[in-house]
Formats: structure tokens, C-alpha cells, sequence
């Protein structure tokens, strides 16, 4: 059957994300579209374009979902999508990935994570992308501010906050106690 046949069909969140987590090789539209019987690169790239991934649209879906506790943890943790071979991708930038262990390009991007103690569960609550041309901030700038959206926006039960030890800055440390929240530090080595 051609791809023609079968144009009025549209991606949908989840086929993306069935590709993304199936794919050992490669994540390019591109190569979703060589490699999917029904949809175009024209049709993936007009669904990327249209749906909405923001921090807001990921609260709005998890949000309901989430078994609530006060044994339950804030995990903060970064990581920077490699874009060694982007020339022309406007959030690429030179910053330093921890599996690489060295500076490499790409799009560098803080997540939080909300993880239930008592069953083991977790879910991204929130996230940010590094863009400190466009905001002025740091990665430690966005943690704070997603910590504090956590506790007055969203209003989770946490009882301690999980981030890795680079963060170990004297002004988040505060941050954290001031909340009266626990801190645990980790290193990570891959």
C-alpha cells in the first residue's frame, strides 16, 4: 500500500512517541517517515509544528494521573540533547553533557520529576529548556523556579528533593531549606 492511499491520515502524539521510544538509531522526522508505512515527513513535521508539549499541556496531562503522597520526592536532573552535526538549529548551544563528559553542542533542557516512595511511580511534572539568550537564566534559575511552582502552583507533597550534586550551589541549598524540604545529592557515573 502507498503512502498516498492513505493521506488524510494524521500522527498522533502517541505514534510519535511509540517512534521515539522504539527507535534505536535514529530520531528524525525523516526518519519516522522512511520508516512508517502511513505517514509523510510532510504530515510528522505539520504534527510537531501543531501539538502542544509545553510545561503547562505536561502538567494538564499528568496531573490526574498522579498518586499523591507526602513519601514522595522532587527530582531534578539535566540533560543535553546532542546536536554535534546542527549547524542552523537556533537553541544549540556549547555546554557541558555529563555523558560525555566534555562540552559538546546541543539543546540542554532541566527536567522535575515528581516520584511516589510508596509505589515506586513517577512522572515529569515540569520542564525547561536552557536558553539563557532568551531568558537570562541558568539551569540552577530554572530548577528554583520549577521547585517553586511545585509547591505553590502545583501544590505536590514532597518531603525531599533528589537533584544531582553539581547543583550543590549555596543559593538553591538555602532555597530548599527555607521550604523546609529535605536535600539529597547524587554523582552519577556512566
Amino acid at each position: 500500500m502507498s503512502k498516498s492511499k492513505y493521506s488524510g491520515l494524521k500522527p498522533t502524539r502517541r505514534d510519535y512517541c511509540q517512534f521515539i521510544l522504539l527507535t534505536l538509531i535514529n530520531y528524525t522526522q525523516t526518519y519516522m517517515a522512511e520508516h512508517h508505512p502511513f505517514f509523510s515527513h510532510d504530515a510528522i513535521n505539520r504534527y510537531l509544528m501543531e501539538d502542544d508539549v509545553s510545561p503547562e499541556a505536561v502538567w494538564l496531562a499528568v496531573k490526574d494521573t498522579i498518586r499523591y503522597t507526602e513519601n514522595a520526592c522532587l527530582i531534578f536532573d539535566d540533560t543535553v540533547l546532542d546536536k554535534r552535526h546542527s549547524f542552523h538549529i537556533e537553541l544549540v548551544r556549547r555546554q557541558y553533557s555529563g555523558n560525555e563528559h566534555g562540552i559538546i553542542k546541543g539543546i540542554g533542557v532541566v527536567n522535575c520529576l515528581y516520584a511516589n516512595l510508596d509505589t515506586g511511580e513517577h512522572w515529569i511534572v515540569d520542564w525547561r529548556v536552557y536558553n539563557p539568550d532568551a531568558d537570562g537564566k541558568s539551569k540552577l534559575d530554572h530548577m528554583r523556579d520549577m521547585f517553586d511552582d511545585a509547591l505553590e502552583h502545583k501544590q505536590l507533597p514532597f518531603h525531599s528533593v533528589l537533584m544531582d550534586s553539581w547543583y550543590a550551589a549555596k543559593e538553591v541549598m538555602l532555597h530548599i531549606d527555607r521550604a523546609g524540604k529535605i536535600l539529597a545529592l547524587w554523582e552519577l557515573e556512566w
